[in-house]
């Protein structure tokens, strides 16, 4: 992997725009598990030459097992406690592309300090996408270890989707590549911190 040196050097006058406007906030991912929040984070961050950082993997790496086994061991209060921790302190560490966990919106204090320290992206996706991307994977989904998968992906989005409607931005992800999902994203991060006031790390 190209270090952030190289890949900043190799960046687009898009890339730019959107650092100079940025300043020490994050770009944070929320939505849904199976949006594609880990795979546009990583080739988001790649193109505007900052760290790409998986909050899912920072829980891990801080517990010292799967989230699978935290849900098992010590249920999902302890996790979303721990969730909650590990994401104040990653926020602290921006410019850098944040990718969260499907769920840790629903804490009030989580969705103060990511509009206080970043701008929050909503990737939105129809339910059908949703069910054929985490089908794949769905042992690796503690939340749908349920009688009923589907039903419950459908009470989840009913749930969460009014929470994440309160993102800065929302971007659809779709049965497209990447790459063009993540164009738009900083095509729309250009519009929004241009017409936005400045807030953390701006003069």
């Amino acid at each position: 992997m190209a270090d952030i040196a190289t890949q900043k050097s190799t960046g687009n006058g898009a890339a730019a725009a959107v650092l100079s406007r940025l300043g020490d906030r994050s770009i944070v991912l929320i939505g849904m598990m199976g949006v594609g929040k880990s795979s546009i984070g990583r080739r988001l961050g790649a193109r505007l030459g900052i760290p790409f950082v998986d909050a899912d993997a920072e829980i891990e790496r801080a517990a010292g097992m799967s989230i699978t086994d935290i849900f098992a061991r010590h249920g999902e209060a302890a996790f979303r406690s721990g969730e909650a921790r590990v994401i104040a302190r990653l926020l602290n560490g921006g410019p850098q592309v944040l990718a969260t966990g499907g769920g840790a919106v629903m804490n009030p204090a989580t969705r103060a300090l990511i509009q206080e320290r970043g701008v929050s992206i909503w990737l939105s996706a129809e339910l059908e996408l949703l069910l054929r991307r985490i089908s794949k994977r769905k042992a690796e989904r503690p939340m749908l270890q349920t009688a009923d998968p589907a039903a419950t992906l459908r009470e989840l989005l009913a749930a969460r989707e009014p929470i994440y409607a309160q993102a800065d931005l929302t971007v659809q992800s779709r049965d497209v590549p990447h790459d063009a999902v993540v164009a738009e994203i900083i095509d729309r991060l250009i519009a929004f911190l241009d017409a936005a006031p400045p807030r953390r790390g701006q003069p």
